[in-house]
């Protein structure tokens, strides 16, 4: 992966970060307490059916999406009997624990910012692609309609060599202000901004809260924003707005400088997009035959997890309650994914 040279901190809101953190450090401490205990009752006695009592390390990343994601799995797999515990991971850095066995199961890895990890991981044959989830994925420059008035020609990108400015902030004019997810995210984009020229600055949120606290605080006082909105998401519902259009993606854009619109440098394209995908230590399969198969049995759709990240981001339900309603409302269909 590329460096990010001018990636700068977030002057955003230092609440909602803290904030986001917090949940997520308060997920990762109850779910490896839990662990534990499972941990405990397992070296006593093992459970009929699985093939070991060592526990099934799930990587937990930094937003509400891939915890809910994670996490029933997980669930899923200690309904079947298995050891299970919860390991917080960079989303990228994961790729050396689940290369050792350190680590055994990713849960997403996102074909717009992670196909290249993944594709060099699984080379190395030390990792698997496990398949896909079912979930599809967006992530692109996202701006509100109401900046689209004040920048004619969107969402075609060639509309923001003309009116970077209107996107501006005091701490960046004229350069418009571009906020980036957190750095581990990838994406590449202040490659993007220098290979296509454009007037941006890339500013990284430090959370997925902060993100999108950013959004909400943009949105209501229909200030300048640009930023960075994926899907599945509950955003692209609450908010009128749309997807820059860069020009089409290609592995040579990526790959290749002279494959692009411009010669002299690569990145000169959009972002992919495609599945998100599951990744596995290719020793689970061996080790746990039982539960990749259910790990590969597994999926879900856009929509059922727009709505349990916005029954979370949104109405402020804790993730535990958000996934034991899905395991009830869903047991005739994960019971299939463990039945063989």
């Amino acid at each position: 992966m590329s460096g990010f040279a001018r990636t700068l901190a977030l002057r955003g809101d230092s609440r909602a970060k803290e904030a986001g953190e917090n949940v997520l450090m308060t997920h990762i401490l109850k779910k490896t307490a839990i662990g534990a205990v499972t941990s405990v009752i397992l070296a006593g006695t093992a459970l009929a059916g699985v093939e070991s009592a060592d526990p099934i390390k799930l990587t937990l990343h930094d937003w509400s999406g891939q915890l809910i994601n994670t996490q029933i799995m997980g669930s899923i797999l200690e309904e079947a009997g298995y050891n299970v515990e919860y390991v917080q991971a960079d989303y990228i850095a994961q790729f050396a624990g689940l290369k050792t066995g350190d680590l055994t199961l990713a849960m997403e890895i996102w074909a717009t910012t992670g196909q290249e990890a993944l594709d060099e991981a699984t080379a190395s044959g030390k990792v698997v692609n496990a398949g896909e989830t079912g979930l599809q994925a967006i992530e692109e420059w996202w701006y509100p309609l109401y900046m689209k008035e004040r920048c004619p020609g969107l969402p075609d990108w060639t509309a923001l060599k003309d009116c970077a400015e209107v996107f501006s902030t005091a701490e960046t004019a004229p350069l418009g202000r571009y906020v980036g997810g957190p750095v581990t995210w990838g994406g590449f984009d202040e490659e993007r901004v220098e290979a296509l020229a454009l007037d941006f600055e890339v500013v990284h949120a430090g959370t997925d809260a902060a993100l999108f606290a950013e959004l909400e605080s943009a949105y209501q006082r229909q200030a300048p924003v640009m930023l960075w909105v994926y899907v599945p998401h509950w955003a692209p519902a609450k908010y009128d707005g749309e997807f820059v259009e860069f020009p089409p993606y290609s592995v040579e854009c990526y790959s290749d400088a002279a494959a692009g619109i411009n010669p002299d440098a690569a990145y000169d394209c959009g972002k992919p997009r495609g599945p998100i995908w599951k990744a596995a230590w290719a020793g689970m399969e061996d080790k746990w035959p039982g539960a990749y198969a259910a790990v590969q049995a597994y999926t879900l759709n856009n929509a059922e997890m727009s709505a349990m990240v916005g029954a979370v981001d949104l109405e402020g339900q804790d993730i535990d309650t958000v996934v034991a309603n899905w395991m009830a409302d869903n047991k005739d269909r994960w019971s299939a994914w463990i039945a063989e």
